[in-house]
């Protein structure tokens, strides 16, 4: 999943970029208001990790804004600041969750696992699909019962689709959200990626519609 962190301070920005992408998330890390909505007006994201207090342009005015554009990723707030009133005024504006400085890495994952989770209408972390089993907490694939081990890759296309289940996914989409900016991508990169899926979980997990994209049955 890609994931826009915006954060001002170079250390806990540096940390968060770090630890995020050994979480398999693709991450872009901005670090004022103005630098976030170019990233938003060009760019799809699965989540946005949000500080209040940034350069050019504050966090809640981000949040405004983005919500104005009918742009509705769902967004986890972070900040120093610990008092109701901020808090609401975040919530009221279009946050989906809250997180006050300092908090440890675990508790920013787990909210994220779970702000994602609501945002597709699950109430329970694990994913279940043709046999399938995938638990986005533990970062375990069963198949039929037997743990699957999976390439970094393999990882993140599933777990983009299975959080998707029932969505056709377009070949851009997945792209954007499995591979960095850095990455080459070659014109089949996602058809490989697809096949090797295919391979190790059962053909009948990922539906190809022909000239539309990828998806998980249901």
């Amino acid at each position: 999943m890609r994931l826009l962190l915006v954060e001002d301070d170079a250390m806990l920005g540096r940390a968060l970029d770090t630890a995020l992408k050994q979480q398999d998330f693709i991450v872009d890390w901005v670090t004022d208001g103005e630098a976030a909505l170019l990233c938003l007006e060009t760019t799809s994201y699965g989540i946005i990790v949000l500080d209040i207090t940034l350069p050019k342009l504050s966090g809640l005015e981000v949040l405004k804004r983005l919500r104005a554009m009918a742009i509705t990723t769902p967004v986890l707030i972070m900040t120093a600041r610990a008092g109701v009133d901020n808090r609401v005024e975040g919530l009221d504006l279009g946050a989906d969750d809250y997180l006050v400085k300092p908090f440890e890495m675990k508790e920013l994952t787990a909210r994220i696992r779970a702000v994602t989770r609501r945002s597709h209408g699950r109430a329970e972390s694990k994913i279940t699909c043709s046999g399938v089993e995938f638990d986005p907490a533990t970062r375990v694939v069963r198949k039929d019962g037997s743990i699957i081990k999976l390439a970094a890759k393999e990882y993140r296309l599933l777990a983009l689709m299975m959080a998707n289940a029932g969505k056709i996914l377009s070949k851009l989409e997945i792209e954007e959200n499995i591979y960095d900016a850095a990455e080459e991508i070659e014109s089949n990169t996602v058809e490989t990626a697809i096949y090797a899926l295919r391979k190790k979980l059962g053909k009948e997990l990922i539906t190809t519609v022909r000239g539309v994209g990828y998806m998980v049955n249901p």
